[in-house]
């Protein structure tokens, strides 16, 4: 899914909300979100065109923390709280360098359109991670979906792969579990402080790392630029990893969450169009079954958490 951010392929779970205000206005910005991080695994794809895989990544998380950072300075955001850092330091590790290095590695040997599918399970995965952090106890419905969404993707990976899983397959499992992980710190931390500068922090506090990560990438791997290439790059780092991300928020803000989420299920279908559109890729029956069934899935979890 997004990309869903890379950055940040699907956005955090929860995140303080007001009474809307222009709910119209909320809307269009909550889909203009989603259609960011649906576009993030074309744009990957496209961006390994002319970078290897460690350079696309250090190079879009530097990209977008100098954006990141740049708004947190013009607005002069106050350094986040000590108490806050460890749960930033698990967002940076699942959303700006976990989630993006893993779903890329995987897409050198993936098509966009089967990772999009097994991505798609990521709100479910979230929910998990969700419940066993904040202590919650789902119901028995909720639970029944989520295993239901789980094989429906499972059994989609096997068929795909010829029996058995790839190591995309388990590079992409791999991302679900961490971009959870750090999606869900997240969504703790957006209770706290507004939920661009979750992930504006984030990003700025994995410079140390990725910076030094992008130097020596770009020296180990080779380099083509090429209009795919760049363009791809751009816009995992400005518009996945970042203003995807601004924009989703503040339509969470103006709508509430549980409208935004139903914007949400249509980013996998929407990754699949974008790798027929973009890509030239070919579907199989499979892919927007699957889709539609993970779907179906994710929308009765959300229905039965209330």
């Amino acid at each position: 899914m997004r990309a869903q951010s890379s950055a940040t392929a699907a956005p955090p779970i929860a995140v303080a909300t007001s009474k809307p205000e222009r709910p119209g206005f909320g809307t269009l910005q909550a889909a203009l979100g989603v259609a960011a991080f649906s576009l993030t695994f074309p744009a990957t794809a496209w961006g390994l065109e002319g970078f290897g895989p460690w350079s696309l990544v250090a190079v879009r998380s530097v990209l977008a923390a100098v954006i990141a950072g740049g708004c947190l300075l013009a607005l002069r955001v106050p350094l986040p709280a000590r108490r806050h850092r460890a749960g930033l330091a698990v967002v940076g590790a699942g959303v700006v360098l976990g989630f993006p290095l893993l779903t890329t590695l995987a897409l050198e040997t993936s098509t966009t359109a089967h990772a999009a599918v097994v991505v798609g399970l990521l709100p479910l995965t979230t929910a998990l991670f969700s419940a066993l952090r904040v202590g919650t106890r789902p119901s028995r419905t909720f639970w029944i979906a989520a295993l239901a969404g789980a094989a429906a993707v499972l059994a989609f990976t096997v068929q795909q792969s010829g029996g058995a899983l790839t190591t995309a397959d388990l590079y992409l499992f791999a991302a679900l579990l961490v971009c959870a992980a750090g999606y869900t710190e997240g969504g703790r931390l957006a209770r706290i402080m507004p939920g661009w500068q979750v992930i504006g922090w984030a990003l700025v506090l994995c410079l140390p790392l990725t910076v030094p990560v992008a130097a020596l990438a770009l020296a180990q791997e080779p380099v083509r630029l090429t209009a795919h290439s760049v363009t791809g790059l751009l816009w995992v780092a400005a518009g996945s990893q970042f203003v995807g991300l601004v924009v989703w928020y503040r339509g969470m803000a103006a709508i509430g969450i549980p409208k935004a989420s139903q914007l949400q299920l249509a980013q996998p279908l929407l990754t699949l169009v974008w790798s027929v559109l973009l890509l030239g890729e070919h579907l199989t029956v499979a892919a927007p079954l699957t889709a539609a069934a993970v779907l179906v899935c994710i929308a009765v979890t959300q229905r039965s958490r209330g």
